[in-house]
Parts: structure tokens; sequence; C-alpha cells
């Protein structure tokens, strides 16, 4: 049986190769997501008809409650953005609210969580 040991400066330069190619790797995956968090004029447009129809058939056509509850600024106000967004994502166990996590980005979903949270029904239902 042939085991040789590899050399120490062998096993270097493998340790650094991985090293370099799991940064590049890794930078790469970060530049992705900062540019993937940025959601276009075009998308918002659609995000905001997202709004009105798919989630206005549950929290009323002017968002002011329905089935769910109102989607109005003073009710969102103590919500951190985090929490609507998670709720977007993931949806409300025990509730009618579905997850959005295989039809939106997380990018997206914080941008309705944002936005409607800023604007609430009053642009909402535009």
């Amino acid at each position: 049986m042939y085991s040789q040991r590899p050399q120490p400066l062998q096993f270097s330069w493998l340790a650094i190769l991985f090293c370099v190619l799991f940064a590049i790797n890794l930078l790469g995956g970060m530049a992705h997501a900062e540019t993937a968090d940025v959601v276009n004029e075009a998308r918002q447009e659609e995000l905001k008809h997202l709004l009105r129809h798919d989630c206005g058939s549950c929290h009323g056509m002017t968002l002011k409650g329905g089935l769910g509850p109102a989607l109005s600024k003073q009710r969102l106000a103590d919500k951190p953005d985090d929490f609507i967004t998670y709720t977007i994502l993931y949806g409300r166990t025990g509730t009618a609210m579905p997850p959005w996590q295989g039809i939106l980005s997380e990018a997206d979903a914080r941008w309705l969580a944002t936005y409607i949270k800023a604007n609430g029904p009053e642009k909402g239902d535009q």
C-alpha cells in the first residue's frame, strides 16, 4: 500500500487556494445581496398593483380591513419593518395570511413593508 503524507508546503498552497476561492465566493455573494435589495421603479409599480389586488382581496380593497386586519399607518406604526417583512414572507400560522416567499423576494417584501407602513391605505388604494 502506498501512502505518502502531503508535504507541508503543498498543504499550505491548498489551504491558501481554498481561502482565496471562499473569499471570492463570499464577496461575490455580498455584492449580489447589495444589488438584490434594490427594487427598481418598474418592480415597485408591480408591487403596488399586487398590494392593491392580491393583498386587498383579504385586507379589503382599500386596505382598511376585511378578512385580514387593516393595513393602516396607525396599526403598523409600532411594528418593526423586520416583523412585517417576515409576516409577508412566511405568513401567520392560524390565520388566513399565506406565505409569499415563493412569489416575492426578501427585497420585495421589505419594500412592501416599508411602503405600506409609510403610506397606509391612503396611497395603497390608488
